[in-house]
């Protein structure tokens, strides 16, 4: 494995926790407490995963940052949803801990209502998660 490797990683584990989180949900839905928390745990180890990659990424390239070689209207489109992914991980790296913590307590009132909010942007966050990286090495990857 080498350090252009970690990219093409950190968007497989996003795509896991997608489809975790997909799972999770639709676990709760048909009141399946067990496995939606057993779900649940791993789609936050996944993400945790992912995030001990992206910062060693970030660390072994020196924070330079990766350029997107589209053009017109598609660049627009790829910086709404960066700028939109980069504020809403920030708001999940508290958002998720706080809604487990709900849960480990036995306050499933609290952990609802918080994953009422936190669900959709950890999902949105996961989703776009995968889409930059296409965007940015498959789809419309710099002129090197």
């Amino acid at each position: 494995m080498t350090i252009n490797d970690i990219p093409a990683l950190n968007a497989s584990l996003n795509a896991v926790a997608t489809v975790l989180l997909s799972i999770g949900f639709v676990l709760i839905k048909q009141g399946k407490r067990d496995a939606h928390r057993k779900v649940m745990i791993t789609a936050c180890i996944v993400s945790a995963v992912f995030l001990v990659g992206y910062v060693t990424h970030k660390v072994l390239i020196r924070g330079v940052h990766t350029p997107f070689g589209g053009e017109g209207a598609i660049r627009a489109v790829y910086y709404t949803m960066l700028i939109t992914h980069i504020l809403l991980a920030m708001s999940i790296a508290y958002l998720v801990p706080r809604t487990f913590l709900f849960a480990i307590k036995g306050n499933y009132e609290r952990h609802k209502a918080w994953a009422k909010w936190t669900f959709p942007i950890w999902y949105y966050v996961s989703v776009t998660g995968v889409l930059v990286y296409f965007f940015l090495y498959r789809w419309w990857p710099a002129v090197k």
